[in-house]
């Protein structure tokens, strides 16, 4: 298992860094997605993700409970509801739409819920 998140942990580092270039790719999830790997994998890895003077302070703020800049989460809401609804769109089972379509609703009301952190000055 550890193996087997530490190779989800460094994809979605990779993924990560290519999202800071592509502006369809987002960063900041796969950088939490990958901290959450490591945390549960490898401290050492962990550690260096969260003080990276470049990726860390991409999941700082969610990380410290700080909250998550405006831009970052209008930016993960509608490309999600984007995503979801394309999905919706190509898969014809209802079942499968409305787990699709909860699970957006849930992650929405998650990232709205989150603290935002106010503009750099």
């Amino acid at each position: 298992m550890r193996y087997l998140l530490l190779a989800i942990g460094w994809l979605s580092v990779a993924l990560g860094v290519v999202g800071i270039f592509l502006p369809l790719l987002p960063t900041t999830p796969f950088l939490l997605l990958a901290a959450a790997c490591f945390a549960r994998s490898s401290p050492r890895f962990h550690h260096w993700l969260v003080h990276h003077p470049k990726l860390g302070p991409w999941i700082h703020g969610y990380l410290s409970g700080e909250g998550i800049p405006l831009k970052a989460k209008v930016y993960a809401i509608a490309l999600m509801w984007a995503s979801i609804g394309l999905s919706c769109y190509l898969v014809p089972l209802p079942w499968a739409r409305a787990f699709m379509l909860a699970s957006a609703l849930l992650v929405s009301l998650h990232i709205l819920k989150q603290k935002t952190l106010p503009p750099r000055a």
